[in-house]
């Protein structure tokens, strides 16, 4: 039996169907440039998003906070100063390179901040089994949160079935933990079938997360990514709108259109400007 083909032949099928049903809000979503209004399939989605994040508090806003420092020269001091900010603002995790795992979970211990890292990052290109055992080691060492980068080479390919084994790997290792797994289709390098066709395999590979990107392409998060990635997951995963957010409007205008995590380096910035 054709494993693969019987599994790239279902997702066309699912992605034909979604947008049979889906596809004048898809139409009407790809002519929009800046600010979402909605049509009737869409409008419970996002007027539940905008009733929950429009009159935001700070505690709120701080929880759905990834306090992000992937930047490769990061030392162990701005780590632990990453950690400091988090506990004080009571952000919901910092997110770090799998190398700081060990470090921020001790430091964060006697906190509600969690551990995420990242996995495959930033290019998504590692083989199957190097992720895995990346995310397992992380998870071992304190990780909660994985935030893994699909192979974006394959689903071009429409490898599709490499890409449900890619994430399945990473997904099930954190499963078996109780570890939440976010999966980084990195949107700006996609088309909108791609991004449909990502989220469909994250979905199926019961991740908990699709999120927009690694903060380290051409482009982060839009405002349409992250509503047609909702609109498509809404009820199995959550989005985590990532890369190029510095601001309190940014984050909230993510959120009401569809986030649930947002990915920042910009947290305390975000915050405090709320004061």
């Amino acid at each position: 039996m054709d494993i693969q083909k019987i599994f790239c032949e279902e997702l066309e099928n699912i992605f034909t169907d979604f947008l049979k049903n889906e596809d004048e809000f898809l139409r009407w979503l790809s002519s929009k440039e800046t600010e979402i209004l909605f049509d009737k399939n869409a409008e419970p989605i996002f007027i539940e998003q905008q009733k929950k994040y429009e009159a935001v508090s700070n505690e709120v806003l701080a929880k759905t906070i990834d306090h992000t420092l992937l930047k490769p020269e990061a030392t162990k001091e701005e780590i632990l100063y990453l950690c400091n900010e988090a506990k004080q603002f009571n952000f919901a995790s910092v997110c770090i390179n799998p190398s700081y795992v060990e470090l921020c979970a001790e430091e964060l211990r006697s906190s509600s901040v969690k551990v995420c890292t990242v996995i495959g990052f930033p290019l998504g290109a590692n083989a199957i089994k190097v992720k895995k055992n990346e995310a397992e080691l992380a998870i071992n060492t304190g990780a909660v949160e994985v935030d893994m980068v699909i192979n974006i080479g394959r689903l071009k390919q429409h490898d599709y079935n490499y890409v449900l084994d890619d994430i399945s790997g990473v997904a099930e290792s954190a499963k078996e933990k109780s570890v939440l797994t976010k999966v980084i289709i990195e949107t700006a390098l996609l088309t909108n079938e791609e991004k449909i066709k990502a989220c469909l395999i994250a979905k199926k590979a019961k991740a908990e997360f699709v999120k927009t990107s690694t903060g380290f392409s051409k482009g982060g998060a839009t405002v349409l990514d992250v509503a047609l990635m909702k609109f498509i997951v809404d009820g199995d995963m959550n989005v985590k709108a990532s890369g190029g957010i510095r601001n309190r409007q940014d984050a909230i205008s993510m959120l009401m259109n569809g986030a649930e995590r947002i990915g920042t380096s910009s947290g305390v910035k975000i915050i405090s400007s709320g004061d």
